[in-house]
């Protein structure tokens, strides 16, 4: 171990963690070529591979999977200390990582910019990704905090709800239903639904919702993004269970309507999410008591 650099370990545990040369080199910006090249030193170093290479995917070998226990505690040795001296710093100096699912990316960066007028001289990291994701993220302890739906269930986790998450039904201004009155969810099973990929928090409160009323919606339509499905909305392609949280443009100008669903809004809640075993370090302190104590007046003015 003596023999390998911090660097080597960083790229070790990317790559074995999403078994993927690409995605580490994406991840770190670093080219294919030099992720190759910086394995395969470390392959040197230990006298034994660390991946097995079949076609275009890998697999940890039984020395990788040694290694990168032993790597994943290294590197958060290595971040414990940066922590604690940053901690001495007190806010001055500090840095706090986040992860947001991909509904929250709506409202996040308007929390971002509140919170560096207060505290200007903590660095924030901001990651959007789905539920999964965001999920895995926390897990291995990527992020110092996440803005979810819904906690991970494989998570020790401190976890507190701080604003209500009404999803909703939306379809084109031009809809049929667009001008009904309040109206029995069954009439939704003859319309073609848009909806998010599965793992996403929004597809899974959708499912619960139809499971509900033992009904299976007609999904015509799988995409990865909010702002997707909403264009294909407008388009008439179908309707959409959406959050209301992602809705402010579109309803404004009056092209998206919310449909007056029985059993609609269907309220969830936002949770801030961190891993027991975090510790609060001054900055990422002052993050999470902003969070609970700005962002409930701020989403209650999206609806």
């Amino acid at each position: 171990m003596r023999n390998a650099t911090i660097r080597q370990l960083q790229i070790f545990s990317v790559a074995a963690t999403h078994l993927s040369f690409a995605r580490a080199a994406e991840k770190l910006h670093l080219t294919h070529a030099a992720i190759s090249l910086q394995i395969k030193q470390l392959e040197e170093v230990f006298g034994a591979l660390l991946f097995d290479r079949i076609g275009k995917r890998v697999f940890l070998t039984e020395a990788g999977e040694i290694l990168l226990d032993h790597a994943r505690q290294i590197l958060q040795s290595l971040k414990d200390a940066d922590e604690s001296l940053m901690a001495l710093k007190g806010l001055k100096g500090g840095r706090v990582a986040i992860a947001v699912t991909s509904t929250a990316e709506y409202f996040a960066p308007a929390l971002l910019a509140e919170f560096r007028k207060a505290q200007p001289d903590v660095r924030v990291r901001l990651l959007v990704d789905n539920r999964e994701e965001v999920s895995r993220l926390l897990i291995s302890n990527e992020v110092d905090l996440a803005i979810m739906g819904r906690p991970p269930a494989d998570l020790e986790a401190e976890a507190v709800g701080f604003a209500p998450h009404p999803l909703v039904i939306v379809a084109g201004a031009d809809h049929p239903l667009a001008r009904r009155s309040r109206f029995p969810v069954q009439e939704l099973v003859a319309e073609t639904m848009i909806v998010r990929e599965s793992g996403s928090g929004t597809r899974s409160a959708m499912e619960e919702f139809f499971h509900e009323h033992a009904l299976k919606p007609r999904i015509g339509m799988e995409m990865g993004s909010n702002e997707a499905i909403k264009q294909a909305v407008v388009a008439g392609l179908g309707i959409s269970f959406i959050s209301q949280h992602t809705l402010g443009l579109e309803l404004s100008a009056g092209r998206l309507v919310v449909l007056k669903v029985e059993g609609t809004p269907v309220i969830r809640r936002w949770f801030l999410v961190r891993h027991k075993s975090k510790r609060l370090t001054p900055a990422l302190g002052a993050f999470w008591d902003f969070v609970l104590e700005f962002a409930p007046s701020y989403l209650k003015k999206l609806g």
